[in-house]
């Protein structure tokens, strides 16, 4: 696990025991690293503003702002199954691990009963085939697409030739190779699709991306559209 995603996996687990508090050394079995390295990673959480206080002595720990929490979710276990489904439907896609946060803090703002009884019906539910799995999307490309910001992209074409080109996102895209990323690129003065895996590296320009219409927006056959920004 990288350091981003480890912070991130810190603020959900103060998230989910809240009110209730985390030692550094609880926090260090869980990723795999030392409790001084826990203590920096905290440290830099309150830098940036995360509302993650310390108690010292025995009994002390780390807890999260409960404003911070969700209050109790009154869904049945039926129901936070079928989000479960739901969100299961994600794996393999650039919102995976958002997904996989979401269904964290419903089952933690979920009553004990309720919570409990949902595991126990979800282990009751099964897959006959596994979903192709997608390598992991750097967080930087999900930010720019979201934040409608400019990429500079290291892409690998089919032919193994690599370029550096300055992209305007536009939406995501899956078909049955894949998923890829649909952008005005400026390099080619036109729209291109890219295959995620084949970006070898992604900058975030910080550029806004400009006000543009894309009415000829054409598709290709081998890919549906998931996602657009609007």
């Amino acid at each position: 696990m990288n350091r981003t995603d480890r912070l991130y996996g810190i603020v959900e687990e103060l998230r989910a025991a809240a009110p209730m508090r985390r030692s550094a050394r609880q926090l260090a079995a869980r990723y795999e690293v030392s409790v001084r390295t826990i203590e920096r990673d905290i440290s830099a959480l309150q830098q940036v503003g995360v509302p993650i206080y310390a108690d010292t002595g025995r009994r002390g720990g780390y807890a999260i702002d409960p404003a911070r929490t969700l209050p109790p979710l009154n869904f049945t276990p039926a129901e936070a199954v079928a989000v479960s489904l739901a969100l299961r439907q994600a794996t393999g896609s650039p919102f995976a691990r958002a997904a996989g946060s979401a269904l964290r803090k419903i089952m933690a703002a979920m009553p004990a009963q309720e919570a409990t009884a949902a595991r126990e019906l979800a282990g009751r539910v099964g897959f006959l085939a596994s979903v192709a799995e997608q390598a992991a999307i750097p967080v930087i490309i999900e930010e720019a697409l979201a934040a409608r910001r400019v990429l500079r992209l290291h892409y690998v074409d089919k032919h193994g030739t690599t370029t550096e080109r300055d992209v305007e996102p536009v939406m995501f895209l899956a078909g049955p190779e894949g998923w890829y990323l649909v952008a005005w690129c400026r390099l080619r003065d036109g729209l291109r699709v890219f295959r995620l895996d084949r970006i070898a590296a992604g900058h975030d320009t910080g550029q806004p991306v400009p006000a543009r219409d894309h009415p000829d927006l054409e598709l290709p056959c081998h890919v549906t559209q998931i996602t657009a920004l609007v």
